[in-house]
């Protein structure tokens, strides 16, 4: 069986490849796990310059593990290596790109908000279906989507759950370039090396002022965090869960 996360470097730039396409790399806790030590020893290696994320053909992420998912809802609360991996994105300091092939739900979606560069496929959607389940949205996207979007969209995608195509993600603002299936990554893994090729102190000091506001999306994300942990215990959300198990049978 092949491993879930695999991790390459290429001169300069660290692929992470999410790697479960039989479950449409839905993100389960040792993948989150692996994600998040793969960015954390990027972080002390002057030799890698960039991070690129990555899927497989037709996929992204269909966003969490659902079976671990709803033993989360059970257990009312979210497991330690997702809040790890949510804080991993925030304090990452190497610019982050990703290669988004086709379908993005979830945290497939929202960990988006976190890329310095998104290159995504012609057929590529992006939906976050949480308010179906009772939730709310995670990884600080209730503060970055309404600033990166702007309000309407934001509430449209975040609350009311409507997906995006690839070109209205380009319109709004959370994709840089759309491209042909089969050039998603050869595109985005140019665009990595591009970044790898630029001054790397100048490259530091300039995502730092960019992303300045790191304190407020880490404040964001405890916040959501505190809310959602409280809406898995909510009537509403039992009543979802148990829509959705019977869905399934």
């Amino acid at each position: 069986m092949s491993d879930p996360i695999v991790v390459k470097d290429d001169g300069g730039v660290r692929i992470i490849r999410l790697n479960r396409p039989e479950k449409k790399n839905a993100l389960t806790q040792p993948m989150y796990a692996a994600i998040t030590r793969a960015m954390h020893e990027a972080q002390a290696n002057d030799a890698i310059r960039c991070l690129m994320i990555t899927g497989t053909p037709g996929v992204f992420s269909a966003g969490a593990d659902i079976g671990e998912f709803l033993e989360s809802a059970q257990a009312g609360g979210l497991r330690p290596h997702t809040l790890d991996f949510l804080k991993s994105l925030v304090h990452n300091q190497k610019p982050l790109v990703a290669a988004v092939g086709g379908l993005a739900v979830g945290i497939g979606t929202t960990m988006l908000f976190h890329c310095d560069h998104v290159v995504a496929a012609t057929e590529a959607t992006f939906t976050t279906p949480f308010l179906k389940l009772a939730l709310i949205p995670e990884a600080a996207s209730s503060l970055l989507a309404p600033m990166r979007m702007g309000y309407a969209r934001a509430f449209s995608m975040l609350v009311m759950g409507r997906p995006l195509t690839a070109a209205q993600a380009r319109e709004a603002g959370l994709v840089n370039e759309v491209v042909g299936a089969a050039e998603v990554e050869v595109v985005a893994m140019k665009a990595a090396q591009d970044i790898a090729a630029l001054p790397a102190g100048a490259v530091a000091v300039a995502r730092r002022l960019m992303r300045s506001q790191i304190d407020a999306v880490t404040r964001q994300i405890d916040a959501e965090v505190a809310q959602f942990t409280a809406r898995l215990t909510s009537d509403e959300a039992r009543a979802a869960f148990t829509a959705f198990l019977a869905r399934r049978k």
